[in-house]
């Protein structure tokens, strides 16, 4: 009897590791990066909706390359969401205060992906907060559609073009 009550808790430990390895195994990372164009007309205070981006997703191929299936994914998430000033040289952040991505495989679905309620000063580069949601159905897709909210607090002399590179967190099952 003591070897069992010895044994179990044992056991339970190598079980736990064991799944933890398991699912180390199958998570794998998707990286995509989208430019994102703030036009200089962009209207100051409120936040508005900037034209939106369509993704063609090469998730098929990533998923054979992972061996795995779009139907073996049981958990995709972002896991990290940088904005990056691409041009002009020179500009930073200063001009943004609020910023929203949000992701849609058609009209009905879209989720609010990630978000900065308060955008760095002095910066040319900073990560969104990620929502956690789920995101199997839009990774899955063979498209999707990045849409952006912001809202300026100073005008912008030229076009801006910001940068977004995206990492999605994939865990797909064995069986």
């Amino acid at each position: 009897m003591k070897r069992f009550l010895l044994l179990t808790p044992l056991a339970f430990l190598l079980l736990l590791v064991g799944c933890k390895k398991v699912n180390e195994l199958l998570t794998f990372y998707v990286d995509d990066t989208q430019n994102v164009r703030i036009p200089s007309n962009f209207p100051l205070g409120g936040l508005g909706f900037l034209a939106p981006v369509s993704v063609t997703t090469r998730s098929e191929e990533t998923f054979r390359n992972n061996n795995t299936r779009a139907d073996l994914v049981k958990d995709v998430s972002l896991n990290k969401l940088t904005l990056t000033i691409a041009d002009p040289a020179g500009q930073n952040f200063d001009f943004l205060q609020k910023i929203e991505l949000f992701i849609s495989t058609d009209a009905n679905d879209q989720i609010r992906l990630a978000y900065a309620d308060q955008v760095p000063r002095g910066v040319t580069s900073f990560e969104l907060t990620s929502t956690n949601a789920r995101l199997d159905k839009y990774l899955k897709s063979p498209t999707y559609t990045l849409t952006t909210k912001a809202q300026l607090g100073q005008p912008i002399a030229r076009d801006v073009t910001v940068r977004a590179e995206s990492r999605f967190k994939v865990t797909a099952d064995p069986l």
